[in-house]
């Protein structure tokens, strides 16, 4: 069955509009959907509003707005239609459904450097149809609509939003919900973008579900209830033996508090055993703080044999610094055959070294991580984050969790997933500690390497977003603790 939550892009979305078209024998039909569609939206988000202007542009998703424009104004709206002088109707369907509104004595406005007052303002300039930066006209009535006062729905998709991308390469609409029409946008989900799409909702428009199914999906969008897709119940003769050993490696001079908190949250997660391999110095906070990790100092001239037979997965790079030992570590983490997830500082001896990363590996770049590990720009990596990710994962042979603004998870065999939770407040040191050690957590009690980034960076967000409910400036990484372990456990959350 086709999932709503599978994003696509641009060219497979036309694919289905043709395709739909075809099965109704009516072209005009989907717009005429997609219209009632944004009108019951309207109804349902601002019932109150009496003035409503509708921005129109010259195709498709200025038709739908006409549409719209119609149907407020025979439900005794004051609605006024606004478009560039230069957008006249450039499509038989956006003609006809221009055609409807004035018949029906709507009025079409011209644009003169500001808009009508309104109540709520519909952007149905461009959706989809605009991936450049905008001509220095449709800039400027962007800009009048994010400088109103009143609430703006977008149709399908902002205005200035590349939608395959999730870039905004010049002026974009701001707005306040984005209604989507037959399925979700790529773009929309990640990056930038996230700035702009305000609430998302989906109105599929009834499109025949093996129309929809005929498209091939880009990535798929994962939410919190998704967690309890591989985070099951334990059978009641379990022990911590067959709940993974996670050996938590990192904490050069300064670096104690990253690894501590890497190794409480394996523990949170559910690991039944977390080594701890760091300098002498760390071992007093460390064992205050969680006397659950089994604590091991690793100095200048101490090897990891041990340690490194034993463990199940290891985590590495919270806290290493660029220094000698943390090099060391490295190359002893990376030559012992165990699955890896590599964090932090090991990001950055992984861009420097020539060594090939072992089979299933985990890597948890940041935009300025993966930059250096592709040689690129962080700009570069942010206006394409999907290729960043699918790059990465190429070029490593390994699972890449793209941190930020709706990270992305990839890896050469899987389509990508999106993380549809997470928060601004969790911008700030440690948090990605905390995400290597969910993450190895996840991956120590048996989930392969790219399920167990998925979860492991849906729970990471999910917690957050729980940790933030009191405020988002001000959340810090341990914060997130109490969460984790409510959310390891989804059947039983509440």
């Amino acid at each position: 069955m086709y999932r709503t939550s599978y994003l696509l892009d641009a060219a497979a979305l036309r694919g289905i509009e043709t395709r739909a078209a075809a099965s109704l024998g009516d072209a005009f039909e989907l717009m005429r959907r997609a219209g009632q569609a944004a009108w019951r939206e309207v109804l349902e988000r601002w019932p109150q509003a009496l003035r409503v202007v509708v921005v129109c542009g010259p195709g498709n998703n200025g038709g739908d707005g006409y549409v719209l424009a119609r149907q407020a104004l025979m439900s005794g709206r004051q609605v006024e239609v606004v478009r560039l002088p230069q957008h006249e109707p450039h499509s038989e369907l956006a003609t006809r459904a221009r055609s409807d509104f004035q018949a029906a004595y709507g009025r079409v406005l011209s644009f003169a450097n500001q808009l009508p007052e309104a109540d709520l303002i519909v952007d149905a300039l461009f959706g989809t149809g605009l991936s450049r930066a905008p001509d220095a006209d449709t800039a400027a009535l962007i800009k009048a609509i994010n400088a109103q006062a009143a609430p703006v729905l977008s149709l399908d998709a902002p205005t200035g939003v590349d939608c395959d991308l999730g870039n905004v390469p010049g002026e974009a609409v701001r707005a306040t919900h984005t209604l989507e029409f037959i399925a979700r946008k790529k773009g929309l989900y990640t990056g930038a973008s996230l700035d702009h799409v305000g609430t998302r909702t989906l109105a599929t428009l009834d499109i025949p579900t093996n129309i929809a199914e005929e498209a091939a999906a880009s990535a798929e969008f994962l939410e919190a209830r998704d967690l309890a897709r591989w985070l099951r119940p334990r059978s009641r003769d379990s022990h911590k033996g067959a709940n993974g050993r996670v050996l938590c490696v990192g904490g050069d001079f300064g670096g104690g508090g990253a690894i501590l908190l890497c190794a409480e949250a394996a523990l949170r997660c559910g690991a039944g055993l977390v080594d701890v391999a760091t300098r002498g110095m760390h071992l007093p906070a460390l064992l205050a703080r969680s006397p659950e990790a089994l604590a091991h100092v690793v100095e200048d001239d101490a090897p990891l044999g041990e340690l490194l037979e034993k463990a199940g997965v290891i985590a590495i790079g919270p806290g290493l610094g660029q220094r000698e030992w943390g090099a060391m570590l490295c190359r002893a983490a990376m030559s012992a055959g165990k699955p890896l997830v590599l964090d932090a500082d090991a990001l950055n001896f992984l861009a420097t070294s020539e060594n090939a990363l072992p089979a299933d590996c985990i890597v948890t770049p940041h935009p300025g991580e993966a930059s250096r590990l592709l040689g690129c720009s962080i700009a570069d990596v942010q206006r394409d984050r999907y290729g960043a990710a699918r790059e990465l994962a190429s070029r490593y042979r390994c699972t890449v969790v793209l941190k930020g603004a709706g990270s992305i998870v990839a890896s050469p065999e899987h389509m990508p997933r999106v993380i549809g939770a997470g928060n601004p407040g969790m911008a700030v040191g440690g948090m990605g500690d905390v995400l290597a050690g969910t993450i190895a957590s996840l991956r120590a009690q048996g989930l392969i390497a790219f399920d167990a980034a998925c979860a492991g960076a849906l729970l990471h967000a999910v917690a957050g977003d729980a940790a933030a409910e009191s405020g988002e400036r001000g959340l810090l990484p341990s914060d997130l603790m109490p969460s984790l372990r409510r959310f390891a456990n989804p059947q039983g959350a509440k």
